[in-house]
């Protein structure tokens, strides 16, 4: 299990657990849960933010938010 943060681009991932506490409702609202598919889709310059695919949504997250999402990569 890793942080969501340490995805290579264009691997995908399964999310297995994430921090509530520390993650937006918005985006547990748009798909981040365990158990749904997540993909990096594009790194922005300096690395911040995240363009990562969830489910049928696209979304752009912060490295720091990312961190708090856990995922299992699928081979």
């Amino acid at each position: 299990m890793i942080p969501l943060d340490q995805l290579a681009l264009g691997e995908t991932a399964e999310i297995e657990m994430i921090e509530t506490d520390k993650l937006p409702l918005k985006l547990i609202e748009m798909g981040c849960l365990p158990g749904n598919p997540v993909s990096l889709i594009h790194i922005a310059p300096y690395s911040d933010p995240l363009y990562i695919k969830i489910d049928e949504s696209y979304l752009a997250i912060g490295k720091e938010t990312a961190k708090n999402i856990f995922v299992r990569l699928i081979k």
